[in-house]
């Protein structure tokens, strides 16, 4: 029990009351009405049904009658589905809704040679629809097959509407994901228990970050940035967050919601001035946070109220998340603390629910040294083993299921984080999840290897990779990648093309065999802030593993598909997105690098050659980017202005939204660059400008011969970054121009000839843009 003289609050670890002197708040008990989600048979049939009906007509109008669906009993508890044609009739069978869409999306894929995918869907049917005579059984060896990061809630999904969502949950059941992260709303839980303990709304503002900040806010790294929220925000969250988690269980997933890491505000402290709080280290240049500690009663008990107000306002289905931590040094590496955390943070989940089961990102042992072995194992021995899931982030590139006995015998899945930011860049690790993964279903060291999961930080990117993992959830054994590259392309584009196969065949074996454990190549020069460093400015990209001249050869043979899949739109996506591949590697192989030697080499006309050279190829690429309407920065900013409810809010989201991109944070963060991004629009003026400034300084201090000041061409950057975030300007939504057309523009200017780009006569204009 804790007293003052404005406050009494009485600690029970399943109930505390807060009573204020002028009244008490009866609503705002930690008692909640607990959503009980276990269902009939009966109902989980009729659940599956209706899940099985709506997808079939939002995804294949006019085929309601032709496709038929049955529930079957799982395999050992196993997700299970089956496809058979009966009487003329597509049977489609599954033990739920999820295994259903599965076995729909098997078909078409392997069936039909359709695809559904984040970039582009081909759903040219055959006429009729093919026959399966015999009965097609897959099942799942995976109990758990995760999505998203926290981050992909900032990056891709932070202004999200329910069309957009409704299409990523039927997305999701395709490809077989039953246990998604749903971070949606979570700010509501937040704001409802601090304001139950007495904190005013002023400090809660202060403490709970803006979308799309708040991922970083739910893992501890930032409070309040990009805010203050609206209660039109918090309103709107808790109605689709409510929207979101019925439609995934009707498809019989089971999400995953957040839960207390010990993350709280400063002004707790007000309030409960014997409460132990520590300051944790900055974060990326943002101020450090304030963590409860463990052996304080509080951090069980908000812990406790958070589940119980999660569970009031969303259900639950028992499964709940939170990453202490993350990218956050303890402060202390005593195992007793380190362990009597882990501990802290499961009571609370459990004296709220009996059944609660903790995911962990398993980030936070890879990205601080801090995580010895001997640290890593307290941690985890503070919560039961069949209570605890640890997400491998980078089993493809950097597992720690390896280096830490398979995290001490706690269940965890395999994923891959693959993009950061939400960069786009074309790679992947084709082997290693067809072969390595399979084949530690029957590896003891991989203990208790228990799922599969994605935890990109970006969506719209590469789905040649994604549609390989997911496809791996109901696969035990390796797969021949050179095959199912193949099927892939033919289901792609709708047609076996023999251009576009061999294309693929050259990508596969280059950009997608990445033998470099480091994250691959994300980021373009050209998006990247302004540097003459070898390495690039900010986060640019990882060095380029692979022969790009091979690359620049897919190129040409799948612009020679044009005649034959010029009209397919996937075709179209892929087209822009290799086209863009190809710049962005000549950005930093050729032009980068001419840039550099005539800075060098102190030749004023020769860097001016160059920086012509270069903004002209920005220039191209920036109009092969506006053919697709998924490489268009007006479609990226459709969803932050849809979402506001009030002038204030229509320019505090878009600015976040292309801070996030830019800067990141404030014009001196330590995070400029690294979500960025290639799309048109964005590439043609934001970049294009940025360059401009940079290159003009340093063109002026070769013609007067003068002294480059690095700090200073930042700064000027930086400064030009922060005022155009505030601009309002408005930038096309759908394509413009023809993709074919300009991709033809980019292979006969940058492939095909033999003279170098970077040695065109035209003087850069000094001052321009600025």
């Amino acid at each position: 029990m804790i007293a003052n003289n404005f406050n009494i609050l009485i600690s029970f670890r399943l109930l505390f009351v807060l009573v204020i002197s002028e009244f008490t708040f009866a609503r705002m008990t930690c008692i909640a009405d607990q959503t009980n989600m276990t269902i009939s048979p009966a109902m989980a049939v009729e659940s599956a049904g209706s899940a099985a009906r709506g997808l079939i007509g939002r995804l294949l109008p006019g085929y309601e009658d032709e496709i038929a669906y049955e529930i079957i009993p799982a395999d050992n508890g196993h997700d299970v589905f089956e496809i058979e044609t009966c009487a003329n009739r597509l049977v489609l069978r599954g033990n739920n809704g999820v295994s259903i869409a599965s076995a729909l999306n098997w078909y078409l894929k392997y069936y039909c040679h359709c695809q559904i995918s984040w970039c582009g869907d081909q759903l040219n049917l055959p006429n009729p629809l093919p026959a399966v005579n015999e009965n097609v059984r897959k099942v799942s060896p995976y109990k758990y097959r995760y999505a998203f990061n926290y981050c992909t809630f900032g990056y891709a999904m932070a202004f999200w509407d329910w069309k957009r969502w409704e299409r990523e949950i039927d997305f999701m059941a395709l490809n077989g994901i039953n246990m998604p992260l749903a971070a949606t709303g979570a700010e509501v839980v937040y704001r409802n228990i601090y304001r139950n303990l007495g904190i005013d709304d002023k400090a809660i503002n202060d403490f709970i970050a803006g979308p799309p900040y708040l991922p970083w806010f739910l893992m501890g790294n930032l409070d309040g940035f990009g805010g203050p929220n609206s209660s039109a925000w918090y309103d709107r969250q808790e109605a689709l967050q409510k929207k979101i988690l019925a439609r995934e269980r009707e498809f019989g997933m089971r999400p995953v919601l957040p839960a207390f890491s010990g993350h709280v505000p400063e002004a707790l402290k007000e309030k409960f001035p014997q409460a132990k709080m520590t300051r944790l280290k900055p974060w990326n240049g943002f101020p450090g946070t304030w963590m409860l500690d463990p052996g304080d009663p509080l951090f069980r008990d908000i812990g406790a109220c958070m589940v119980r107000e999660t569970i009031r306002l969303y259900g639950t289905d028992h499964l709940y998340s939170t990453d202490p931590f993350n990218e956050m040094t303890p402060p202390s590496n005593n195992l007793a603390y380190l362990t009597n955390v882990s501990w802290q943070v499961y009571r609370g989940m459990a004296d709220a629910d009996s059944e609660a089961v903790w995911f962990m990102q398993g980030w936070l042992f890879l990205s601080d040294k801090f995580w010895t072995q001997p640290r890593i194992e307290a941690l985890l021995d503070g919560a039961p083993n069949d209570r605890m899931v640890i997400l491998d982030l980078c089993s493809d590139a950097q597992p720690v299921w390896n280096v830490t006995h398979a995290f001490f015998g706690k269940p965890w899945l395999w994923c891959i984080i693959h993009n950061w930011g939400g960069k786009q860049g074309m790679y992947g690790r084709l082997d290693r999840v067809g072969t390595e993964l399979p084949s530690l279903l029957d590896n003891p060291a991989a203990g208790r290897l228990s799922g599969i999961g994605t935890l990109n930080e970006g969506n719209d990117v590469n789905p040649l990779v994604f549609d390989q993992l997911y496809e791996m959830a109901w696969r035990d054994k390796p797969v021949n990648v050179t095959e199912w590259v193949r099927q892939y392309v033919w289901r792609r584009y709708g047609k076996d093309n023999p251009d576009a196969r061999k294309a693929w065949e050259i990508l596969a074996m280059t950009l997608y065999e990445c033998k470099d454990s480091r994250h691959g190549p994300q980021g373009s020069f050209f998006a990247m802030p302004p540097s003459l460093s070898e390495q690039g400015g900010g986060f640019a990209r990882a060095s380029i593993f692979y022969d790009s001249s091979r690359v620049r050869e897919a190129f040409r043979l799948l612009l020679k598909a044009a005649d034959q899949l010029g009209n397919q739109d996937t075709y179209r996506f892929d087209l822009v997105d290799l086209g863009r591949q190809v710049m962005s590697d000549i950005s930093q192989q050729q032009l980068h690098a001419e840039l550099r030697a005539a800075f060098k080499a102190r030749d004023a006309a020769r860097f001016d050659r160059a920086a012509t050279a270069w903004l002209e190829a920005l220039d191209d690429t920036d109009r092969l980017l506006r053919t697709h309407q998924l490489f268009q920065f007006g479609h990226y900013l459709e969803f932050p202005l849809k979402a506001a409810s009030n002038p204030a809010d229509d320019a505090r989201y878009e600015a976040n939204a292309k801070r996030l991109i830019t800067l990141w944070g404030e014009p001196d963060s330590e995070l400029f660059g690294y979500a960025q991004r290639q799309y048109g629009g964005l590439m043609g003026d934001y970049n294009r400008g940025a360059w401009q400034i940079f290159l003009n300084y340093a063109s002026r201090t070769l013609h007067e011969d003068g002294d480059f000041n690095a700090a200073v061409a930042d700064h000027m950057v930086r400064q030009y970054t922060e005022a155009w975030i505030h601009r309002r300007d408005r930038y096309p939504v759908v394509s413009q121009s023809d993709t074919i057309t300009e991709a033809r523009m980019i292979l006969d200017k940058y492939v095909n000839s033999a003279k170098s780009v970077a040695t065109q006569q035209t003087p850069l204009k000094i001052n321009d843009h600025e």
